[in-house]
């Protein structure tokens, strides 16, 4: 309340005026207009990020660099532009700042600072300026009152509020701060002994050596890390044979996939500051051993965990964990044979998403990516002892695992980085040939697919479409020549797979067919998210992991796309590659795995 002298119209001039309490009016000299449009601008970008083919680039600009900058023009524009007085400007800006740094010291665990300027930022500013353009017949007290109870609210509700990550298409999963998470839950039950005994490793376990047979999962998306299942047949009918569910067990977070020896599944886990390595039961999904280490890694969009799939060979286990951890374990048993810190050995930082490369063992050396300068982009190690064998190449970024593969006769190792594609010889680490195909700031996270021996696909996501390239040795040299580019599939997390002279995979969201004569799209599909996919290739049939955590048959035809059958499998977001071993379909994500009996199909 405040007070201004009102002239008496029956007096004289210099007569006493009498005093009466006014509101004081809202102050004329507010300019509105470029707060207004900072906000325009912020929703346009925020439209166009989520409008059409999502992509890290779209979501990097459109949800993170507008906002902040936005709320930085508000800032300036109220202390310098807005023609309030001081006190107003320094008044609510001083109540942002604090309130905003209160929130962000409050909420680092459960809203990470990234996830504020994502997700509260446009929200702040939309209210901020929005209150000031439906109130402006309001007088000025009560509207900056307004736009301060706007930051304090808002900083209450984040403050309360906890990011439980995004799903490949960037929407988040929102929660309340104090509900416990899938890991608290799984961490309780293994407390209480409310999950499902374990079983115990016999007692000469050590002596006990796993061998590979027909029909294992040895390794990263199968024998050959094609995602390509042959000599196996199922009931594709689940409307009359079902799979039948043999187990389901909460799991810790992280995006390893299954690799399944016997009736032995291995994965990769998180349980609280400890990464675990664990062998169940395929039987019965209990613990038969587990292996586990400090270490801890998690960022907002995928969560917490490791990323890499166990691989098996020779009866050993070959683990990398998500802060760059190689172990060797006796796979029956689950002792420790060797350990290596690959970051702190070659000087490679912990990338943006963990370490994500799948051990690949190869005439006795087990190789991972990386991704440290001075020609440390892969590292290898003696698969026996663990001794440094080699380390080479130059891409720095990566998610992709080294593949073995023979081009041309020859045996070598597959790298796809941001330089482009590379090749090793296993041994001993000579770069055989490299296939030019930079992209700045941009990981490749596909695997590389082989065509026949000499030509291969190569991949990278946020529109940078496919190449069909071809490999041929001359003498003792090598050569490569492009075959054909496409932008109709743009592949980023999620694997492809050949069947028939097509490709099939995810372009972002669409599920897609294409030529390999000439890449060009056959058809596309929506409705299984950013999933992964699996060829049983001797019934030409796709089974897709969804990422909500559907499974879905597709038939492998270019002519159409033709939805099989479906099943809801697991609950929650799903990256996480399937597997099928001895007749049953492993599948897994972040909070649960499951394991089912898949019908074989009938021969007539």
């Amino acid at each position: 309340m405040s007070y201004q002298m009102t002239p008496d119209p029956s007096s004289a001039a210099n007569t006493p005026q009498s005093i009466s309490p006014v509101t004081a009016p809202p102050p004329q000299t507010l300019r509105l207009w470029p707060g207004v449009a900072l906000v325009v601008v912020l929703w346009l970008f925020q439209i166009w990020a989520i409008t059409g083919e999502a992509s890290p680039t779209k979501f990097f600009f459109g949800m993170v660099i507008t906002p902040f900058a936005v709320v930085c023009g508000l800032l300036l524009w109220w202390l310098f532009a807005s023609r309030l007085p001081w006190f107003d400007r320094l008044l609510v800006a001083g109540t942002f700042l604090v309130v905003t740094t209160l929130t962000v010291v409050v909420s680092r665990t459960t809203f990470p600072a990234m996830a504020m300027v994502v997700y509260a930022a446009p929200v702040v500013a939309t209210a901020w300026v929005g209150w000031l353009l439906v109130t402006f017949m309001f007088y000025w007290p009560f509207r900056r009152l307004g736009v301060q109870l706007i930051f304090l609210t808002m900083g209450i509700i984040y403050s309360l509020l906890r990011v439980d990550g995004m799903d490949g298409s960037f929407k988040p999963k929102f929660s309340w701060r104090w509900s416990p998470t899938a890991e608290q839950q799984m961490l309780a039950e293994l407390k209480t002994n409310s999950v499902q005994p374990s079983v115990k490793a016999p007692e000469d376990a050590a002596a006990v050596e796993l061998k590979e047979e027909p029909g294992d999962w040895p390794g990263f998306r199968g024998p050959r890390m094609d995602g390509r299942l042959v000599g196996v047949k199922i009931n594709t009918d689940w409307k009359k044979s079902p799979p039948k569910e043999l187990w389901r067990r909460r799991i810790g977070p992280g995006w390893s996939s299954f690799v399944v020896i016997g009736n032995r599944a291995f994965t990769q886990e998180q349980r609280g500051t400890e990464e675990y390595v664990v062998c169940c039961d395929a039987k019965n999904g209990a613990e038969v051993w587990s292996h586990h280490d400090a270490a801890r890694f998690e960022e907002v969009m995928a969560g917490a965990g490791p990323r890499a799939t166990p691989a098996f060979h020779a009866g050993r286990l070959y683990v990398l964990g998500a802060t760059g951890n190689l172990h060797c374990l006796n796979a029956a048993s689950g002792k420790q044979i060797w350990t290596r810190d690959i970051a702190a050995e070659s000087g490679a930082k912990t990338p943006q998403w963990g370490f994500s490369s799948s051990p690949v063992v190869a005439q006795g050396v087990v190789s991972v990516f990386a991704g440290a300068d001075g020609g440390k982009s892969v590292v290898a190690y003696n698969a026996e002892t663990g001794q440094p064998a080699w380390s080479a190449g130059e891409g720095s970024l990566s998610y992709c695992s080294t593949q073995l593969t023979k081009v041309d006769g020859i045996e070598q190792l597959l790298i796809s980085t941001n330089a482009g594609l590379s090749a090793f010889e296993p041994v001993k680490g000579q770069v055989l040939w490299q296939y030019p195909w930079k992209v700045e700031g941009v990981a490749r996270i596909v695997q590389p697919a082989l065509i026949g021996e000499h030509d291969i696909l190569i991949g990278s996501g946020m529109g940078g479409g496919t190449r069909r390239i071809s490999v041929q040795r001359d003498g003792d040299q090598w050569q490569t020549k492009d075959q054909w580019s496409t932008t109709d599939i743009n592949p980023y997390f999620n694997d492809l797979v050949i069947h028939d002279d097509h490709l099939y995979g995810f372009d972002g969201a669409f599920f897609t067919c294409v030529s390999l004569n000439d890449g060009g799209k056959k058809w596309r599909a929506r409705g299984y998210g950013n999933g992964q996919v699996l060829l049983l290739a001797d019934q030409g049939v796709l089974l897709i992991l969804c990422e909500q955590g559907e499974v879905a048959l597709v038939a492998a035809r270019p002519d159409k796309h033709q939805l099989i059958s479906k099943f809801k499998a697991i609950d929650g977001k799903t990256w996480n590659h399937p597997v099928i071993a001895h007749g049953k379909l492993f599948v897994r994500n972040g909070n649960e795995a499951a394991c089912f009996e898949l019908t074989p199909l009938r021969q007539e």
